[in-house]
């Protein structure tokens, strides 16, 4: 039987990980903090990784297969000093963000990455995970697998990004929508049903290098239009350009006052990445229109006029639009 660890497994992605693991047969142990249940079939250890002992009931086990997806650089040196002869192969979850430069259409995984956080650097999320990448690929380059996501979607995103667009437009109806200058702007979107099969896979079959696990470059205007496609809208949508939103101190990409998904002109390179490798290596990139099926169903189960951790709010939203008027 194949034992696998995931360090983590309780969370949105990791869950997913180790619950694709469960059903391929293996003995699938989480380790993680608690406070929240492991997939059915799973093995839950509890264990803080702040502490020097967090790795005590798992050490004293030949693995695998171990699958990390943290972004603290002090976790994953720490994880592999104590884990990392132990294990056959390693699979770390990175992210797209460890890119220098997004000026660049149709870049791959040889692009320039930013310089690895120090322990005295301000905090920065993809200077984070270069800093894990450079660790994994320092102790384990020759049995680690490291797959960089770009946007994450689907069922359960706990970051409110891509679902915002069609659940709000399923929860303004008739109503009209606030909308970006979509010229030029885009999204590469991974389904993370998609990207939780492709980390088993490549742990499966102990593939070792560097993917971009990214979907297929898509124009944000067409994700917009199936967007309030599926989601039945019949109101108009009313786009703003960029100067007009800053003034109004709408954010871009993400947040809080922000139009998720929208970015600035000068990032081309972000949503047209290379995923040729992914491709090659069977990854999976379902139809957008699934994927903003499956996103719609759940957006309604947690409630279209919920808080949400990014975009406008409904009122924020018809403030705006009123302004545009005035």
């Amino acid at each position: 039987m194949t034992d696998v660890l995931i360090l983590g497994g309780t969370g949105w992605l990791s869950g997913r990980v180790a619950e694709r693991w469960a059903d391929a047969g293996a003995s699938v142990t989480c380790l993680a903090r608690g406070g929240r249940s492991a997939p059915y079939g799973t093995t839950l250890v509890t264990g803080d990784r702040d502490h020097p002992d967090a790795y005590a009931e798992v050490i004293g086990r030949e693995w695998d297969e171990i699958v990390d997806i943290s972004s603290n650089p002090a976790h994953v040196v720490a994880a592999i000093g104590a884990l990392g002869e132990r294990t056959k192969h390693w699979t770390c979850i990175s992210t797209v963000s460890v890119y220098a430069a997004n000026d660049e259409p149709g870049a791959d995984e040889s692009a320039e990455l930013l310089p690895a956080l120090g322990p005295d650097d301000e905090p920065d999320y993809g200077r984070a995970k270069a800093a894990a990448e450079a660790s994994v690929r320092a102790a384990l380059g020759y049995r680690a697998a490291i797959a960089r996501p770009g946007l994450i979607v689907g069922p359960g995103d706990p970051t409110d990004r891509f679902g915002y667009w069609v659940g709000r437009f399923a929860l303004a109806g008739p109503a009209d929508v606030l909308v970006p200058d979509s010229i030029d702007r885009g999204a590469q979107v991974i389904d993370v049903d998609d990207l939780a099969d492709f980390v088993v896979s490549v742990g499966r079959e102990r593939w070792t290098g560097v993917a971009n696990a990214v979907g297929d470059p898509v124009p944000l205007d067409r994700i917009l239009r199936e967007a309030a496609e599926v989601a039945g809208h019949t109101g108009a949508t009313r786009e703003a350009d960029d100067a007009w939103l800053e003034a109004h101190e709408v954010a871009y990409w993400m947040g809080p006052r922000s139009l998720p998904l929208w970015l600035p002109a000068d990032m081309p390179g972000f949503w047209t990445r290379s995923n040729a490798v992914y491709r090659l290596l069977g990854g999976r990139i379902r139809p957008l229109r699934e994927t903003l099926l499956r996103t719609l169903a759940d957006e309604r189960e947690r409630g279209l006029d919920r808080e949400r951790r990014a975009g406008l709010s409904r009122a924020e939203e018809v403030a705006l639009l009123d302004a545009m008027d005035t």
